[in-house]
């Protein structure tokens, strides 16, 4: 039986441009793929040793004979390529009408709204990069006080504030009055705080972002979990992305080491359930930036910990590495892109060497989750549970059998 399964995203590491990527503007698009050939070659061991090498050509990942996980890749079923679909896709809940874009800005009578609520003028309105339209704005941000309002391809509000010129606190209630606002016919996924610190022709964007996000339509896998008592542990930006809607309980991290480090404490406690953690350093840092190099970096000091995560592991938890879109820093512009994502399946229980092939949906880890841990599923999503099991075979069973018959 499985108690606990923990659900990984290497948010943004897609492996593949989709059949519809052409629609988005993506065609060509291949994140691991890509930074490999422009790097010269990744190393990744300890990814390649369960898989990662078998479902897609990379440089310096080579395909091996045997695994010791199972491998596959996935189609993202829902419209869209950003945070949040991915996420909800992968918990079982498609989205199937993209959220709102405002690749031209806000309109009028939205900023005006959201001006008259938080009592000052805004900059910027536009869709920009994040670190280089606090370059662009930072000077005239400093001298007026007002907040960066932008936005992206992606469903998101963003607001940006120095922290010595506007307190995270009070940037927190502005991103609040703007969840209140970016609603109903105006809705966007998400409502993104984006602090920094620094001097002019130096600023940080700081760890203290923080997300507002629209509620789930519908019940996810951790909603179900939630309702049969188990723990649902959320680390990363995991709460935000569902507003809090079926976690129990949350940790928020810094880094993509701190997302590690936290994760490892977590699974060296006990709990059943699932342990959910987003690590998004590859898509906020490297992706968006457009910086393979530090994507590499990123991804070979990740899998030099991969080997932590097995250890931390017992014998009856189940580990899912998966991203929720790509974010190619090696195509045009500064966006996701939409691309297959990886699945990794590792545990004591799980058969080595399986190909998953390429599944339908993301909701397949979802249906698949569900049935490890043996409660409802939210209706979508096809499970490979079965075939990611090993067969149980009890010994005590077959001496029992043996016995029985003697006597």
């Amino acid at each position: 039986m499985i108690s606990r399964v923990l659900l990984l995203v290497i948010d943004s590491v897609g492996i593949g441009y989709l059949p519809d990527a052409k629609k988005y503007g993506d065609y060509g698009a291949n994140t691991l793929g890509n930074i490999a050939s422009h790097t010269g070659g990744i190393s990744l061991p300890n990814m390649r040793a369960l898989g990662l090498g078998n479902i897609a050509e990379v440089k310096g990942v080579e395909p091996i004979s045997s695994p010791s996980g199972a491998f596959g890749r996935a189609n993202e079923f829902s419209s869209g390529k950003d945070t949040t679909t991915g996420h909800w896709e992968m918990t079982g809940l498609y989205v199937e009408e993209p959220f709102n874009t405002f690749p031209n800005g806000f309109t009028d009578d939205i900023m005006k709204e959201f001006e008259r609520r938080i009592g000052k003028n805004t900059l910027g309105n536009y869709a920009a990069s994040g670190t280089v339209i606090i370059e662009d704005l930072g000077k005239e941000h400093l001298e007026t006080g007002y907040p960066i309002v932008y936005t992206s391809a992606d469903s998101v509000f963003q607001i940006a504030a120095h922290e010595d010129i506007i307190s995270v606190p009070e940037l927190y209630k502005m991103c609040e009055i703007a969840r209140e606002l970016m609603i109903g016919e105006n809705a966007v996924a998400r409502i993104i705080a984006r602090p920094f610190d620094g001097e002019l022709g130096n600023f940080n964007r700081t760890v203290n972002r923080k997300d507002y996000s629209l509620d789930p339509t519908s019940e996810t896998v951790l909603d179900l979990a939630k309702n049969e008592g188990l723990d649902v542990i959320g680390i990363g930006k995991i709460e935000d992305i569902f507003n809090g809607k079926g976690i129990t309980s949350a940790l928020h991290t810094k880094s993509n080491m701190s997302g590690v480090d936290a994760t490892i404490e977590t699974l060296k406690k006990e709990s059943k359930g699932i342990i959910f953690t987003n690590l998004v350093d590859f898509d906020a840092k490297y992706g968006h930036r457009r910086n393979p190099e530090g994507y590499k970096r990123a991804l070979e000091d990740f899998d030099k910990r991969v080997p932590e995560i097995l250890s931390a592991m017992k014998d009856d938890d189940v580990l899912i590495i998966t991203a929720d879109h790509g974010n190619d820093p090696t195509f045009k512009g500064t966006d996701h892109t939409r691309e297959y994502v990886p699945i990794l399946v590792y545990g004591k229980k799980i058969s080595s060497n399986i190909n998953l092939g390429t599944r339908e949906s993301f909701a397949d880890i979802a249906r698949t989750i569900s049935d490890l841990l043996k409660i409802p599923n939210t209706g979508v999503g096809k499970s490979f549970a079965k075939l990611v099991l090993k067969k149980q075979r009890s010994e005590s069973n077959d001496v029992n059998r043996k016995n029985r018959t003697n006597n």
